[in-house]
């Protein structure tokens, strides 16, 4: 069995901690792709082509980057692929190794798992974050039967479900991707399987740091964010793309894979 990598990065300072994990990942992956934003700086782009046997995209427009990951990851044959957000990624393997590596193994024994937060990931989070999330895993769980967390930022596929994806969507709205994705392959008949991780709890406390925030910042940062207004504001917005994105993937007509 061989898993490929698909990312979407936009580096906030975690490239040296990335650099220090790398073996880690080149050992758990037969293929490491980086979506990378038009944003990210030459000597960012630099930095992760230089990373050994990465692959590197710098896509045109943001909003196409986690299509493209996906895309890049199923041309490597791998029997099965983690879509993940790389600064999620890192925080994961650098605080707890071991659960993500038992969630690779997960991965590989099923066609599409959705890797969730327990409730003391979630409680690392702004409240802004809890409470727009809190209505689209309620809403769109209520549509697929079951309890999901849908926006942890990582998933896992088997080449025979990203095939039905890929055959289904367009590259454009990048966080509808949180719902699109498995909405679609619950309509074609693929089994949804979840697992609940303390590793992804609440990465942006590490941006530009030399190493993964501890609570006590996780929770300050938690506080500053909320105060920002336009935090709430774009949170809001985010979450009627996701919306639109749901609905339409509840109602498109399904092309065969």
């Amino acid at each position: 069995m061989s898993i490929a990598f698909a990312a979407t990065y936009n580096p906030r300072g975690e490239i040296p901690r990335l650099t220090r994990l790398y073996p880690q990942l080149q050992a758990a992956y037969t293929h490491l792709i980086f979506s990378l934003p038009p944003t990210a700086s030459p000597q960012e782009i630099e930095q992760v082509r230089a990373l050994p046997d990465a692959q590197v995209l710098v896509n045109q427009d943001w909003s196409h980057g986690r299509y493209n990951a996906l895309k890049a990851a199923f041309d490597t044959v791998a029997d099965h692929l983690h879509y993940v957000d790389l600064d999620r990624l890192i925080r994961w393997v650098e605080t707890r190794p071991d659960e993500w590596q038992q969630t690779l193994r997960r991965i590989e024994a099923t066609d599409c798992l959705l890797i969730g937060r327990t409730e003391a990931a979630w409680a690392t989070h702004p409240q802004v974050m809890i409470q727009v999330e809190k209505i689209i895993n309620s809403t769109f769980s209520y549509f697929l039967g079951h309890e999901y967390d849908f926006g942890s930022g990582s998933k896992g596929f088997s080449r025979h479900a990203v095939a039905l994806i890929l055959a289904n969507t367009q590259p454009g709205n990048a966080l509808g991707t949180d719902v699109e994705w498995p909405i679609l392959l619950h309509r074609a008949g693929f089994k949804l399987d979840d697992i609940l991780v303390d590793g992804l709890d609440w990465e942006i406390p590490d941006q530009y740091q030399d190493h993964a925030a501890d609570r006590e910042r996780q929770r300050q940062v938690a506080v500053e964010y909320d105060a920002e207004v336009n935090n709430w504001m774009r949170r809001v917005d985010d979450t009627v793309n996701v919306f639109q994105a749901g609905l339409a993937a509840l109602q498109r007509e399904l092309v065969k894979a």
